[in-house]
């Protein structure tokens, strides 16, 4: 019988070994894998009650675009919209209706939710500050203040157009007590805001069309 002799390891097998024997290094207890970053979500096109009729009269006193009164509500976690069957139910997280905003806690629902809106680039948001306050709905008081330069908008009677504040972030805290920050990019559909010279019945069939990025950390951390 021929003795057993050893052949000598390639290099190719050598390379495999050492990064396998680094990886196995890196990963142990004192030295966790690295967590994936958190990836933004774009929701285009959310319809917010959209405009069923105007006021009779002309501004402010009438010439009011107004929709029927019913909020869209959206579940951040599975990232779509929640029947308004479940408007009574944790399904959800946040409620839209034309401007308003609403958050599942309080007045507004059954969830542990709230928000606070906080001022810098979305990016820059990486932890919610550990003495963050959050609001919860107490309508007609909520969360998520209402009106023009309370929150993340301002509104030109003018010129009969919304437009979103840049660096005003809306940080959430969900129905099952999670966390997410929402930039609201657009109010228009398409997520382009009509011209000035538009006719205001234009701007009237257009408006209550949301376009809104957001990062949901599923973790339970305030970390994104």
């Amino acid at each position: 019988m021929k003795a057993f002799v050893p052949r000598p390891l390639s290099f190719k097998a050598i390379a495999l070994f050492l990064g396998f024997a680094a990886f196995t290094i890196a990963c142990d207890d004192n030295n966790p894998i690295p967590p994936v970053g958190l990836q933004a979500v774009t929701v285009q096109n959310l319809i917010a009650d959209t405009i069923i009729g105007i006021t009779p009269g002309v501004p402010p006193a009438g010439g009011i675009p107004y929709g029927a009164g019913k909020f869209t509500f959206y579940s951040l976690e599975t990232n779509s919209i929640i029947p308004s069957t479940d408007s009574a139910t944790n399904r959800w997280d946040l409620g839209f209706r034309g401007t308003t905003i609403i958050t599942n806690s309080g007045s507004s629902g059954p969830g542990q939710g709230g928000a606070f809106v906080w001022t810098g680039l979305f990016a820059d948001l990486k932890s919610i500050p550990a003495d963050s306050t959050f609001r919860v709905d107490a309508a007609p008081n909520y969360a998520i203040p209402v009106g023009s330069g309370r929150a993340w908008y301002t509104y030109s009677q003018a010129e009969q157009l919304v437009r979103p504040i840049p660096g005003k972030i809306l940080v959430i805290r969900t129905s099952s007590g999670k966390f997410a920050k929402v930039e609201i990019l657009n109010y228009y559909k398409g997520g382009v805001t009509p011209a000035v010279t538009e006719p205001d019945s234009v701007k009237y069939k257009l408006q209550r069309h949301y376009t809104f990025r957001y990062t949901f950390q599923p973790n339970g951390s305030r970390d994104f």
